[in-house]
């Protein structure tokens, strides 16, 4: 007798990629994060010959993010500006001159915003609370 065992292999996750955007292509409600950032810094810091780095001329130096995957949510756009929430209910503005930002899909963005978002209330109700 001959057994023939048949086996398949589903998945329902699939991967997503963040896809960088440009500034015109951000809409409000996308979820974004921030990339990498353009930090500047006084060319004085360096100490180097000044015909390398004039004295009137910032040091620009691209850094990745330390909240890189944190996802923000779109509220208000003037570019080069982007108003943004925070997870925890904090707004800030992001100068796109200095901020890379990527899109996030729906599929990473909504689990994450919800886990930071209940972790940022838990956080609010501890400090709110009298200690003994």
């Amino acid at each position: 007798m001959k057994c023939a065992m048949k086996s398949q292999a589903t998945t329902s996750s699939e991967t997503h990629v963040a896809r960088s955007l440009a500034a015109e292509d951000l809409r409000c409600g996308d979820f974004v994060t921030i990339l990498s950032e353009i930090v500047e810094w006084p060319s004085f810091y360096w100490s180097c010959d000044s015909q390398v780095w004039p004295p009137n001329e910032p040091v620009r130096i691209q850094r990745h993010s330390d909240d890189g995957g944190t996802p923000l949510k779109v509220k208000a756009i003037c570019l080069p500006f982007v108003f943004v929430k925070k997870p925890s209910g904090e707004h800030c503005t992001l100068d796109l001159r200095q901020h890379r930002l990527v899109r996030l899909s729906l599929d990473y963005a909504r689990p994450v915003w919800k886990a930071l978002s209940k972790a940022a209330s838990l956080a609010r109700a501890n400090l709110s609370q009298p200690s003994n």
